[in-house]
């Protein structure tokens, strides 16, 4: 096995077709078949199925393109550092982000990164924290924001901060409810998301409740139009509507006899030494998360009492 047959494969494999991938290569289709048969007799098993017109990958041929894939990245990336001396970033860097912290840090990380390093590009891939994981393990990511990460020795966590977890509802009159307790919490129907619900009720199992969810939502957008239409109230992270709490849209209800929170953190594969670029993008993400929280945006709002208060501009906080 070596890079050329594995170049070959990967190619053939992504045009789908023998020919396509002959032309693109400027290599002659025979040599092509060689190669590819060499790597079907030395790994035991077909690869792909010739077709009238093209190919089709065996599943053994998809679970080998994967890891062929990764390779080239890998091969890549350290030809990328070679040639920069190492000491200029630059090259790819894949980004993993939930749903709830995408649109909180992109904004600042892609400004500071135009900034700082205009010469990375920048991949942003969204998922819940249990399939960034496995993204970073599988190197389909290079660092990622997990929400309270188990142990683990393949993945290396930099905490970055901790957040409270409210009840959001549509703003209402003054002088109506303010916080709520946890017993309330296990009768009050919310929605929430699937990974909210279950850091929510493993800390509730302290006080001996749980979280009365009426509608797991995995689309944050969705659970926002809920609460301002009035139809439902959310178990979210504070700073998920920030913005809404900012503009007085919503109010958002502290857990008075309850410490539910989630603890983001900064993750990378543990084995693996990340190269310049990694490097800035994981400085970058840090810098951000701190930025928002002297901004107010991960602590109890000030609107959870019903009075909305503005958001201060960065300028403003540097004054």
């Amino acid at each position: 096995m070596d890079l050329r047959g594995i170049r070959y494969f990967v190619q053939i494999a992504e045009l789908g077709s023998m020919t396509r991938a002959a032309q693109h290569l400027r290599v002659a289709q025979p040599a092509l078949s060689r190669h590819i048969r060499a790597l079907e007799q030395e790994l035991g098993v077909a690869l792909m199925v010739r077709l009238p017109r093209g190919v089709r990958l065996t599943t053994a041929g998809r679970q080998f393109l994967d890891h062929c894939q990764r390779i080239l990245r890998e091969l890549g990336r350290a030809q990328d550092e070679l040639r920069s001396g190492a000491a200029m970033a630059q090259g790819l860097v894949i980004l993993g982000v939930s749903p709830t912290t995408g649109p909180l840090l992109l904004p600042g990380v892609v400004e500071r990164m135009r900034k700082q390093c205009p010469q990375i590009s920048l991949k942003v891939v969204e998922g819940f924290s249990n399939q960034l994981y496995d993204w970073l393990l599988a190197g389909r990511a290079d660092v990622a924001i997990l929400t309270n990460p188990a142990n683990s020795r393949a993945i290396k966590v930099t905490p970055l901060n901790s957040e409270p977890m409210v009840v959001f509802a549509r703003s209402q009159a003054r002088g109506g409810r303010r916080f709520v307790t946890a017993a309330e919490l296990a009768r009050m129907p919310v929605v929430s998301t699937e990974a909210i619900r279950i850091i929510a009720d493993e800390q509730l199992q302290r006080n001996g409740a749980h979280v009365n969810v009426e509608a797991e939502i995995d689309a944050v957008e969705a659970i926002r139009r809920l609460v301002l239409r009035g139809t439902s109230m959310a178990l979210m992270p504070a700073s998920t509507f920030h913005e809404d709490i900012a503009a007085g849209h919503m109010v958002a209800w502290p857990i008075v006899d309850a410490n539910i929170h989630r603890i983001l953190t900064l993750a990378q594969r543990a084995e693996r030494r990340p190269s310049a670029a990694i490097d800035e993008i994981a400085q970058i993400v840090v810098a951000e998360v701190r930025a928002l929280v002297d901004e107010g945006v991960f602590s109890l709002p000030g609107a959870a009492s019903g009075t909305p208060q503005p958001k201060k501009s960065r300028n403003q906080e540097k004054a």
